[in-house]
């Protein structure tokens, strides 16, 4: 049931505010962010995103960390998650984000060199079942 704005009631013609209680998507979820926000607006990130599929592994670089300060908060998220090899599709069901999302924030992260992409392949040219098997769990826990 909607609510009345004070000034007049809702109809036709007229904007209707959404009263505060209405901008949260349920009681423990907090405010919602819209996925474009995160990704500032994007929907590739410079160069990597198309190289980026469901069972792409990426890694966190051995190198030393960038200030925290030029880091958002998913990017540190996704570099604390990607210490041991892990799919784009785990990463994104990990921090519960679009694969779209991920694939920028990751395709940003590969291009500023702190995190590296390893070989889903077999040496036979066969995915390796383990890594089929992550993929299908993650897909799962989307």
């Amino acid at each position: 049931m909607a609510r009345e704005v004070p000034g007049g009631p809702a109809g036709p013609g007229r904007d209707r505010r959404p009263h505060p209680d209405e901008l949260w998507a349920d009681e423990d979820a907090g405010p919602v962010v819209r996925p474009f926000a995160v990704t500032r607006g994007r929907t590739r990130s410079r160069r990597r995103a198309r190289e980026l599929d469901l069972i792409t592994l990426v890694v966190t670089a051995e190198v030393p960390m960038p200030d925290p300060a030029t880091l958002g908060p998913e990017d540190e998220r996704i570099l604390e998650f990607a210490i041991h090899p892990v799919s784009v599709a785990e990463v994104s069901a990990a921090l519960r984000l679009p694969l779209g999302v991920i694939r920028v924030l990751v395709g940003d992260l590969l291009d500023r060199g702190l995190l590296e992409v390893q070989s889903a392949a077999a040496p036979a040219g066969r995915p390796d079942v383990r890594i089929l098997q992550e993929v299908i769990n993650g897909l799962r826990a989307l």
